[in-house]
């Protein structure tokens, strides 16, 4: 049975006072964000990266900011704070067979 395309996924929210100050909801958000920003970058770095004991020094830097940011989605995820979407299984599938055809074209196969 395909699930609505409008379905949320999301756990029970966590209630937080609704003030002008900022909350701990508000607080994680600005983490998640943060630590979002700081790996995207690290992966710029990464890709361009030419001195190999740096190159080392910050993949380790980016693989404990990616697991930090992971951890700050769990959170965010068991209290209610990020939602999901349920994804549609036509579209799903079509994307699938889309991308599939393009395999033809790759030079090893």
């Amino acid at each position: 049975m395909n699930p609505n395309p409008n379905q949320k996924i999301q756990n029970p929210e966590t209630q937080i006072p609704k003030t002008p100050q900022m909350n701990e909801r508000d607080f994680t958000n600005d983490l998640l964000s943060t630590e979002k920003y700081m790996t995207a970058s690290y992966c710029t770095y990464l890709n361009e990266a030419s001195h190999q004991s740096l190159y080392q020094d910050v993949l380790n830097i980016f693989t404990e900011t990616q697991n930090q940011q992971r951890e700050l989605y769990n959170l965010m995820f068991r209290k209610g704070w990020y939602k999901l979407e349920a994804a549609d299984q036509q579209k799903m599938q079509q994307s699938y067979q889309q991308f599939q055809g393009y395999t033809n074209q790759l030079p090893y196969q």
